[in-house]
């Protein structure tokens, strides 16, 4: 495994301290989500968007509470695959959720780098996909060279992105053009604030990608909640304050359709045409490291499938001493969906795939919770938050998205077809990780 010696030690040139930790977590949450669904997210929540991204916040801290407890206790480049596992045993349900997983990080990839592509061609008249597919292998050039550069790329864009987005923040607050427009008189009803909620869930998401740089961490026992918890409350607090802020200055029928300019034109009357520059060059910073902390996480995660049981053994091959088959397969795969695929439709599906992984995750974390030391309410509450959200979620998905379902429902089960037969045919199976588990100090 990456940045793991044969002795169980970690590289020290591969080590992430807690800024990258935080960093990593920041920079997968606050990405394409915020900028690019804002607008519809307002269309159905109206006043009340900031109170729907406070309820997906909630959401996504109790599902880190499973993710904190887990990847103290297995510690790995798999993440959320190494918990299912943990959690499920070696068997057909680990296995396809970690499939469904994968595939859940290479849609929201491709997400991220178009939501780049939008923004940068409003400063360089080039065709989207040549911005979309340009990020995508340079942020795989800069995760090739090394977990610390990753850590250290990711720490400059993230500070200079939240720089941005709190000086719009205190712009806004001066501005204010109109505060009567927070009143809960111009709120939607509370369905719709839920629906808001859900739509921005895929916003909360990234907070995961942390885990899965647990085993490249110094000190994995303080570091890894440190990273989680701060890196959660940090992204709640600026939604909250954007959200704030676009409400109050901006009309909420102007904001519903504007799509990926939506935070940009809300600047404007705040700091005018320089504030849609500003916004939009944190937008393309925010998408550029969104695409740079996922690419990084779900690397690893397919390297840990890889190496444990469900993919080819031909991904396993070490090429100049590094473990990047995983890498190129998920830079390849994304650049597919990008060059094949329209992922606006299906946006949404990233909110949904992304809340089933988390129930999952937590639901096989009840069984093991003598393990980890967790209090057994707290992962039932992220079970039932997560799993009503999605269903608040696919309700809205079928009535104004179907495609997006559908799309949802085929991935899944594909998901389950791919693991079938994988195993049928190869017969490999999740031994080697068993093995980790039981061995990782308790």
């Amino acid at each position: 495994m990456a940045g793991v010696a044969a002795t169980g030690e970690r590289d020290p040139k591969s080590q992430i301290g807690l800024a990258a930790a935080i960093s990593i977590g920041v920079g997968g949450m606050i990405g394409a989500g915020i900028f690019s669904i804002l607008g519809v997210a307002a269309g159905v929540a109206g006043g009340g968007l900031p109170f729907s991204f406070a309820i997906s916040g909630v959401v996504a801290l109790f599902a880190a509470y499973s993710y904190v407890k887990l990847g103290v206790r297995y510690p790995s480049s798999g993440g959320a695959v190494t918990f299912m596992v943990s959690g499920y045993g070696d068997g057909l349900r680990a296995g396809s959720a970690s499939v469904f997983m994968y595939f859940s990080y290479v849609i929201a990839i491709a997400l991220y780098a178009q939501g780049f592509a939008g923004y940068a061609v409003t400063f360089w008249d080039i065709p989207a996909q040549f911005y979309a597919v340009g990020v995508v292998l340079l942020f795989t050039l800069i995760n090739f060279v090394g977990g610390r550069m990753m850590g250290r790329t990711e720490t400059i864009i993230v500070s200079i992105k939240i720089t941005i987005l709190v000086v719009f923040v205190a712009a806004a607050a001066i501005a204010m053009t109109d505060p009567s427009r927070l009143s809960p008189v111009h709120w939607a009803a509370p369905p719709e604030i839920l629906f808001g909620a859900g739509i921005l869930f895929v916003g909360y998401e990234g907070f995961g990608l942390i885990a899965n740089a647990s085993g490249s961490m110094r000190n994995v026992s303080k570091e890894l909640p440190r990273a989680v918890y701060s890196a959660v409350a940090i992204v709640i607090v600026i939604y909250i304050l954007v959200a704030l802020g676009v409400v109050a200055n901006l009309p909420l029928s102007q904001l519903d359709g504007l799509g990926d300019s939506a935070l940009a034109v809300a600047a404007e009357p705040a700091l005018g045409q320089a504030g849609f520059t500003l916004i939009a060059i944190a937008a393309l910073l925010s998408t550029a490291s969104a695409v740079n902390a996922t690419l990084f996480g779900s690397a690893n995660v397919v390297y840990q499938i890889a190496t444990d049981g469900d993919l080819p053994k031909s991904f396993e091959k070490q090429w100049w001493g590094k473990d990047v088959e995983g890498l190129f397969i998920t830079t390849g795969l994304v650049i597919v969906f990008i060059l094949i695929f329209p992922l606006g439709p299906i946006a949404m599906m990233g909110s949904a795939a992304f809340l089933l992984v988390y129930a999952a995750v937590n639901f096989g974390h009840l069984r093991i919770r003598k393990e980890t030391g967790a209090k057994a309410w707290i992962i039932a509450v992220s079970v039932l938050s997560c799993l009503s959200l999605f269903v608040v979620l696919s309700i809205y998905i079928i009535h104004n998205e179907p495609a997006a379902y559908i799309a949802l429902v085929v991935t899944l089960v594909m998901s389950f077809v791919i693991e079938i037969l994988y195993r049928k045919v190869r017969g490999r199976t999740f031994e080697q990780l068993l093995d980790t588990t039981a061995a990782a100090p308790r």
